[in-house]
């Protein structure tokens, strides 16, 4: 079975740094892209960065510069770094999954989802 497991998730402090894994098993890492999106207490879910099997990365417009996704393909995992946190980001971080091994940046393709780890930024 396709499974996909976000974790690393905890509380911050504004300014500080994290990094989420995304754990994936039952299928072939590297013909797929994995997404990192995210979703705030009554916001819409909005895609943060992704990764293709082949390497290829996209990230959303407001997320680029702090955040930076990376894959070990030999752990099948997916890591975000998240740095300089801010109060916004705060959200329920998901990782999941797309028909794509070159190309990761069509966020509408996504169509399998993880369960999610929350990271809380505090002042």
């Amino acid at each position: 079975d396709v499974q996909l497991q976000a974790s690393g998730g905890g509380l911050v402090q504004a300014g500080g740094s994290l990094r989420l894994s995304c754990s994936a098993s039952g299928f072939t890492f590297e013909n797929y892209a994995i997404g990192w999106f995210r979703q705030a207490p009554g916001k819409e879910r909005e895609a943060v960065a992704c990764i293709s099997g082949s390497g290829g990365k996209d990230y959303a417009d407001s997320m680029k510069g702090r955040f930076t996704v990376s894959s070990d393909n030999a752990k099948n995992t997916v890591y975000l770094y998240m740095n300089n946190l801010r109060l916004e980001d705060t959200a329920v971080y998901y990782c999941a999954l797309a028909d794509d091994a070159v190309e990761c940046g069509t966020w509408f393709k996504y169509y399998f989802w993880g369960q999610g780890t929350l990271v809380t930024v505090s002042s």
